[in-house]
């Protein structure tokens, strides 16, 4: 079984793959590398305006998306992260075109688990959709995600069975909390 190390230096270096993260299964590679993204969108069938989840850190890692946060929207945040809860942000810089599609806006994630957390502070923000071609049920085990990808992605890491219910998906207008998507928590 691959170790935790070497799925951060796979990571570190523009790899993708397989890893569990705080809800499901997760194809993730690196939020900053452009080429990595389009990877991931290609290997995994995904449909092209559709942007993608972003797991970070901490909040500090918001400002490398050029995304500055108010006391309220620092409030929310606070309230809801760390956790199951994505969160999306406005973000209308060109030069994250490739993440945010068009939509002016891009999700993201402070993780509670303590191990994905301790992977993103070494990696860097990450990309994490489901383990699963566009369509297709997420994978809830290594097996069942190498059914999927074989070897067109470059690691598997993790063990056992994941089967969560996704995040749950909410964006932030004018100070209040609007529900897109119900999922691990209820709001």
């Amino acid at each position: 079984m691959l170790s935790k190390l070497l799925a951060i230096k796979n990571l570190r270096r523009g790899k993708i793959g397989i890893i569990p993260t705080d809800t499901i299964y997760g194809l993730v590679g690196q939020a900053l590398l452009k080429t990595t993204v389009k990877r991931i969108y290609d290997v995994r069938q995904r449909t092209p305006d559709k942007p993608l989840i972003v797991l970070i850190s901490a909040l500090d890692d918001l400002k490398l998306f050029g995304i500055k946060v108010d006391l309220k929207t620092k409030v929310i945040l606070e309230k809801y992260w760390p956790g199951t809860v994505s969160i999306i942000l406005p973000c209308k810089y060109q030069k994250f075109h490739y993440l945010h599609r068009g939509t002016g806006g891009l999700a993201f994630r402070l993780p509670a688990n303590e191990l994905l957390r301790e992977i993103l502070l070494q990696t860097g923000p990450l990309v994490a959709p489901s383990a699963n071609p566009e369509g297709q049920e997420p994978a809830i085990n290594l097996a069942e995600a190498r059914k999927y990808f074989g070897d067109k992605i470059d690691f598997y890491y993790g063990s056992g069975k994941l089967q969560s219910p996704p995040s749950t998906l909410i964006k932030i207008v004018k100070g209040k909390v609007e529900v897109l998507r119900e999922g691990a928590v209820k709001i």
